[in-house]
């Protein structure tokens, strides 16, 4: 009996670790998905085709002081001239940060 118990209490746990995996790779994907639908079209590769020297790499973002996920959604908020705004009811805030993570992890 302590053996199926044991087998069980593994299942579960293998169960959760995968469920937190998934959801990690979710959202992952949402980010880069999200990216694609909003900001691909004038960020190519990460590129900015309005303004090249305000690129989404981090040697042009560390130059503009976006340093982190609160700033890149401040930018897409209030963004300066050639750059769509972005507001709350266009991207909400959960997408947005997003948004923001994948971006700091792709275009390094």
């Amino acid at each position: 009996m302590k053996k199926f118990a044991c087998l069980i209490a593994v299942m579960f746990l293998s169960l959760a670790v995968a469920g937190v995996s998934a959801g990690e790779d979710s959202k992952k994907n949402r980010g880069a998905d999200l990216f694609k639908q909003n900001c691909s079209a004038c960020h190519p590769d990460g590129g900015n085709i309005v303004n090249p020297q305000k690129t989404l790499h981090k040697k042009d973002r560390d130059e503009n002081n976006i340093k982190k996920p609160a700033d890149i959604v401040a930018k897409m908020r209030n963004p300066g001239p050639g750059m769509t705004r972005f507001d709350k009811e266009t991207i909400p805030d959960k997408d947005a940060k997003a948004i923001a993570e994948y971006i700091l992890k792709t275009f390094r």
